[in-house]
């Protein structure tokens, strides 16, 4: 499974019933996360005791794969960040919605692969320590860079700045197609190119 050793394997169901009494959801809360998610479970543990060639980590101890199959391939971000917060262990989520796996990781933010055929789903596991095993997950679902000069953290960081200077350049190019003042059109502009200027 993922292309994980058989060691790491579990099958260790995780109820609804549970995560509803965890978080006292309300019955709209509830009705959200039964409209996405069908089941649960945790389906492997990756640990030096069951990858006997990884070395623990200074950060990372272990962590589980957390297997969940959909409803829906538009799911609500905000159900899996409650499941994240439920288990108190760092999580890779296996997200299945029919023949499709999409894989998400929360580390400063959450992370998410693009959807892919379930049999060629993997996750891999390279590095010496479970530190190096974290940080390489965690750049192939983000599509980050783990061997930059930048951590992924930054990496991260950076990331967020720069979609949200592509959201803003989106909006005041809108207001400049609709602006019919030529002053205000031309303060505007001027917003525009420093925005641009910044993306570089």
């Amino acid at each position: 499974m993922y292309g994980l050793p058989a060691s790491t394997l579990i099958n260790q169901p995780l109820y609804k019933k549970v995560v509803y009494e965890k978080f006292n959801l309300n019955t709209a809360e509830r009705e959200r996360f039964d409209a996405d998610i069908s089941r649960m479970a945790l389906v492997a543990r990756i640990s030096p005791a069951t990858v006997p060639a990884l070395a623990e980590g200074r950060e990372i101890k272990g962590f589980y794969v957390m297997q969940v199959a959909l409803k829906r391939k538009e799911y609500d971000s905000k159900n899996i960040l409650m499941l994240q917060k439920l288990i108190p262990q760092k999580m890779v989520f296996a997200m299945q919605h029919e023949e499709q796996t999409q894989f998400c990781i929360f580390h400063t933010r959450l992370q998410k692969s693009d959807w892919m055929p379930t049999d060629e789903a993997a996750i891999p596991l390279q590095g010496l320590s479970l530190d190096d095993v974290w940080n390489n997950i965690v750049a192939t679902i983000g599509g980050l860079d783990a061997q930059a000069e930048e951590s992924i953290e930054e990496q991260i960081i950076h990331r967020e700045q720069r979609e949200k200077l592509l959201r803003q350049i989106e909006s005041l190019e809108r207001q400049c197609r609709t602006e019919k003042q030529t002053r205000k059109k031309y303060e505007l502009h001027q917003q525009l190119m420093k925005l641009k200027e910044e993306l570089k």
